[in-house]
C-alpha cells in the first residue's frame, strides 16, 4: 500500500483533471503500513487546539483509512484545550486520555486490533509550506529518524512553545515549582500508552 497524504491541494486550473477528495480539509498523513522502527505512522496538521472540535473528523477519516476501529486516543493535556471524556464515533464511544507524560508533539489512536498509530502533531499555526513540507516526510519512511530530526528537516522547531495556563505564564507540577523554561527530555521510541 501506498502511504496517504491528505491536505488541501493547490487550486485547480480549469483545465486539471484532478478532482479533489471530499476529505482533504483534514489534513492528515498516514502510512496505512506502519514500520515499527518509525518512531510515528504520519502526522496530523489540526486546525486548532480545540481537542472536541478536531478529534472527530481524525477518528472518521482514520478508521476509514485504515479498515479499524478506533477505541482510544491518547494525548499531551497541556497542548489541547476543550478535551472530552469521549467522543461519539459510529454508533461506539471513543474514550480519550490525557497525560502529561508522554511527548506532547503526538497522539496516539489505539484500536480493537493490532498495533497503535502514533502521530506527529503539527501545530495548528505552523505556515502552510512547513505543515505540507512535514506532512510529505512523515508519508515517506522515516525508520530510525527521531521527532526531532523529522522536525527539524521539515524547519520547524524541535520543542513546542510553553503554555499559559489559568494560573499565570509559568506551568507548575504538581509537586511544586516551575517547569517553564525546562526542556522535556527528547523522545528516544515510540511513545507508550497506558490508562
Amino acid at each position: 500500500m501506498t502511504p496517504t497524504l491528505l491536505f488541501p491541494p493547490a487550486p485547480l486550473s480549469p483545465a486539471s483533471p484532478a478532482i479533489p477528495r471530499a476529505d482533504s480539509a483534514l489534513r492528515l498523513s498516514l502510512n496505512p503500513v506502519p514500520n515499527r522502527l518509525a518512531v510515528v505512522d504520519g502526522a496530523w496538521w489540526p486546525s486548532s487546539r480545540d481537542a472536541a472540535a478536531e478529534l472527530p473528523g481524525l477518528i472518521a477519516a482514520v478508521d476509514r483509512l485504515l479498515d479499524r476501529v478506533t477505541l482510544r486516543i491518547g494525548l499531551h493535556g497541556d497542548v489541547w484545550q476543550n478535551i472530552p471524556r469521549r467522543i461519539p464515533a459510529r454508533g461506539r464511544q471513543v474514550r480519550i486520555g490525557w497525560f502529561r507524560h508522554t511527548d506532547p508533539r503526538v497522539i496516539t489512536l489505539s484500536f480493537a486490533t493490532g498495533e497503535p498509530v502514533v502521530l506527529l502533531i503539527i501545530p495548528s499555526g505552523t505556515p502552510a509550506g512547513a505543515a505540507g513540507a512535514t506532512l510529505k516526510l512523515t508519508a515517506q519512511d522515516i525508520a530510525g529518524m527521531s521527532i526531532d530530526a523529522i522536525l527539524t528537516l521539515a524547519h520547524l522547531p524541535a520543542r513546542p512553545a510553553p503554555r499559559a495556563t489559568a494560573d499565570g505564564p509559568a506551568r507548575w507540577e504538581d509537586e511544586g515549582g516551575s517547569v517553564i523554561g525546562q526542556a522535556a527530555q527528547p523522545s528516544t521510541g515510540r511513545p507508550a500508552t497506558s490508562e
